[in-house]
């Protein structure tokens, strides 16, 4: 079994209640959830919009990284994600509002670089909240 630390974010909807929905997909689908942090309410990242619900579980899971990513998309789908956030034309980041939003923060220390995941998460130090969370929590990437 190896460490998982995913973010989990909403701002669409009942966010908490997607946010509590998620982690119990994570429980039956992806591993035990060993801890969570505080679900705090934060402005969006990256474009304006709703503010978000977000909330950093730690999981013990036997999936790969990859599978995880998988099994992590999966769930967002389940809970009415259609769109992920993806590049403009030159090459920039356009953010969505979505109901759900499941990331990979890091993965037992695993370093990783793919077209589908870079590990860790390459934006996890420009993210007050994440940084925030995860001191609460006594982890440091």
């Amino acid at each position: 079994m190896r460490r998982a630390v995913i973010s989990l974010g909403s701002n669409l909807g009942d966010r908490a209640g997607a946010i509590s929905a998620a982690i119990a997909e994570i429980s039956r689908s992806a591993g035990v959830v060993e801890r969570l942090s505080s679900l705090i309410e934060t402005e969006s990242w990256g474009f304006v919009s709703h503010p978000f619900m977000n909330q950093i579980a730690v999981v013990r899971t036997p999936l790969s990284p990859v599978k995880l990513l998988d099994t992590l998309q999966s769930i967002e789908r389940m809970l009415g994600r259609t769109e992920k956030s993806g590049g403009d034309k030159h090459g920039r980041p356009v953010y969505h509002d979505r109901e759900i939003d499941l990331d990979i923060l890091d993965y037992d220390g695993v370093r990783l670089e793919s077209p589908r995941l870079t590990l860790p998460h390459p934006h996890i130090h420009d993210r007050e909240f994440l940084l925030l969370l995860l001191k609460e929590l006594n982890i440091n990437l």
